[in-house]
């Protein structure tokens, strides 16, 4: 005998419902931004760097240092700053942002199979927990990009003699990396909700089968009264003779 929660609601469209669309696009680019903003050495830059010349300025990322200039398109990168490396924050952001991809890759294999398009009814319990996965991966992003956003002051590099001296600006690893973490957070969060029915079934893009089976009912005609036309009946009496 089917469930109960079959006989009561019933999908009009076998299309995928948008939700699980909409965190499925969402997801792969949060986790393409995430993964450019881990190895790309640009969290931040540094400018006026005493032991360098002039017009070169250091890139700083949590996996590779590099050394650039504005006056030359030639990039050295693979210095050398232990100092850097020793700084809480790095080694913490290392740990979270390769467990943010890992558990972005995890989320999405979790959820095809319950997105999957193929069956009438999606499984919405392993697509919902596909995107608390997503979601929690979206969390660990967001964690330690703003944290080094608010710690630039405290992060110490080899070789500056003068810290107050060096300009500081935030690099464009951030920006994708909020980005990418705000993305898999969105996308996570909307597949979580269609683990439950929720605003009459519309998250899950379901109807009440009460109401299918009502719309489709053939309406009764109207009743048919047939009223006698008093101008007719007046027309046809005879006229009085006496008249």
């Amino acid at each position: 005998m089917p469930r109960r929660a079959t006989q009561e609601w019933i999908r009009l469209s076998l299309r995928t419902p948008g939700i699980l669309i909409f965190g499925m696009v969402l997801a792969p680019c949060g986790w393409i931004l995430n993964l450019t903003s881990t190895v790309a050495p640009n969290w931040r830059t540094l400018t006026n760097v005493n032991n360098i010349p002039a017009d070169q300025y250091y890139e700083q990322g949590i996996f590779d240092i590099c050394i650039a200039s504005t006056t030359s398109t030639t990039t050295q990168c693979g210095q050398k700053d232990d100092e850097y490396y020793k700084n809480k924050i790095i080694a913490s952001a290392q740990g979270l942002m390769v467990a943010s991809l890992v558990v972005t890759i995890i989320g999405l294999a979790v959820a095809i199979p319950g997105v999957r398009c193929w069956k009438d009814r999606p499984n919405w319990v392993i697509a919902g927990l596909g995107g608390l996965l997503i979601f929690c991966s979206g969390v660990l992003t967001i964690i330690p990009i703003s944290w080094y956003t608010y710690s630039p002051p405290n992060i110490t590099t080899t070789g500056i003699t003068n810290p107050a001296g060096v300009t500081q600006k935030v690099g464009y690893s951030i920006v994708l990396g909020y980005i990418g973490g705000i993305f898999e957070v969105l996308g996570g969060f909307v597949m979580f909700i269609g683990i439950c029915r929720c605003c009459g079934g519309k998250n899950r893009g379901e109807v009440r089968i009460e109401e299918v089976t009502r719309s489709s009912q053939p309406k009764r005609p109207a009743r048919r009264v047939d009223v006698p036309n008093i101008i007719n009946t007046v027309n046809s009496r005879p006229f009085d003779a006496d008249l």
